[in-house]
């Protein structure tokens, strides 16, 4: 697992840098898709910096765009920390 996330990190480094306009128009998905008007993309201060993406003031993830044989995608990677998470006993089980 931990080769694969190497992978996909040394793969995302290579990033093509986004127009403002895809940064809006990948934001209103974002905030549609999690009903969340708060979703913000920041775009970045200077070439070659992350794009970051923000629920309010809250950091929660960068994003990135792929373009591979005429097809554009962009990978929005988040990371949780354990420290934040609830504690086990105030959440409920998810039934399978």
């Amino acid at each position: 697992m931990v080769r694969i996330v190497h992978t996909l990190i040394a793969y995302l480094e290579d990033e093509i840098e986004m127009e403002i306009a895809e940064i809006a128009r990948v934001q209103e998905y974002l905030r549609k898709s999690l009903s969340n008007n708060r979703v913000v993309i920041t775009p970045p201060p200077r070439a070659g910096a992350p794009v970051e993406v923000n629920i309010a003031d809250e950091f929660v993830g960068v994003l990135y765009k792929d373009e591979d044989e005429g097809e554009v995608s962009y990978t929005f990677m988040m990371t949780i920390l354990e420290m934040d998470l609830p504690s086990p006993s105030g959440v409920p089980l998810i039934k399978k």
